[in-house]
């Protein structure tokens, strides 16, 4: 979904706090106090940071609030300003044009049960769908969150109560890798339950390697690592659609999605991160380099995500 800011809604900073070291949460409420439109268990937003940039955040507070969304910000001073300016420069009372939700994390209704995975700042959107639960949870489930230390763990208050403790497995590796948790033993038997996962993309990428034995539809992830990420050894390439025989340039640090829609094509898209499948493409000629979650080995040699993905021929030819 490409959002523009002529349609974004004008929210208000109802209110500022702090999650943990280094991540802020921000209130956003209609300024006249009506009805925000829904929202569902793993949405996100567009929001506009004062600084002008456009930055996708999940949706944290319970979906049957209507009345607020309420977002989490890691602040991260080698990204590329977006988080920089949520932090330093927004302000309670300060309208922040956000768009409305959207959804390419959706929790499935299962009554088989939840794995819910969560590193750092992922832990926003899985937060949403427990708060969903309420009292009475539709099925069991079981949330393992990683992060360095308790001083840097998100809601860790709130996710350490009676209530909820049971069923949260907390687990700080102190930044040394030979720390981390071992979640084969979480993984090894394949079942019925649905697994959630959403951090960084080392995590997301262990996940779904020790999960190449479950059921991929039982799989869902999730990243806002926008798409086009400059890689040491990338290079230009062309991609060329099928149907028109038009051909464009795709540089580095611009991801084949960005080139489309500057050159005015329609692409269908979503998260623009490589883990939804919205933009799933064929793939008739030439090699991709892929940089998704979604396509299983069966589907990479005729497949493509256009949002993350690239080419390793000079060019590749999609069925666009």
């Amino acid at each position: 979904m490409q959002i523009t800011t002529e349609a974004m809604m004008q929210l208000r900073i109802a209110s500022v706090g702090d999650a943990a070291n280094g991540i802020r949460t921000f209130e956003l409420r209609a300024a006249d106090g009506a009805e925000l439109p829904p929202f569902t268990p793993g949405a996100h937003v567009t929001v506009q940071a004062p600084n002008g940039m456009l930055r996708k955040y999940s949706l944290c507070n319970d979906p049957n609030e209507r009345e607020r969304y309420v977002i989490a910000v890691k602040r991260d001073p080698n990204g590329q300003g977006g988080s920089l300016s949520m932090h330093d420069e927004a302000r309670e009372g300060m309208i922040l044009p956000t768009s409305l939700p959207d959804n390419a994390f959706p929790l499935v209704d299962t009554r088989a049960g939840y794995i819910f995975i969560a590193g750092g700042i992922g832990i926003t959107p899985i937060l949403s769908m427990i708060r969903s639960f309420g009292e009475l949870p539709p099925a069991p489930w079981k949330l393992y969150y990683f992060t360095q230390s308790p001083e840097t763990t998100a809601f860790l208050e709130e996710l350490s109560t009676p209530e909820l403790r049971a069923n949260v497995v907390i687990h700080h590796d102190c930044g040394d890798a030979a720390q981390a948790f071992d979640l084969w033993p979480v993984l090894e038997r394949p079942s019925s339950k649905h697994i959630y996962c959403c951090g960084p993309r080392g995590l997301m990428e262990a996940v779904r390697d020790m999960g190449g034995h479950w059921n991929s539809a039982n799989l869902h992830f999730e990243s806002f690592a926008q798409g086009g990420a400059a890689r040491p050894d990338d290079r230009p390439f062309t991609v060329r659609l099928a149907a028109s025989g038009r051909e464009f340039e795709v540089p580095v640090g611009q991801s084949i999605l960005d080139v489309l829609r500057a050159g005015g094509c329609e692409v269908r898209a979503s998260c623009e991160s490589g883990t939804c499948g919205t933009c799933r493409t064929r793939l008739l000629e030439g090699v991709a380099d892929h940089r998704d979650m979604v396509l299983m080995p069966d589907e990479m040699d005729d497949h493509i995500m256009p949002c993350v993905s690239r080419a390793k021929t000079d060019t590749i030819v999609i069925d666009l």
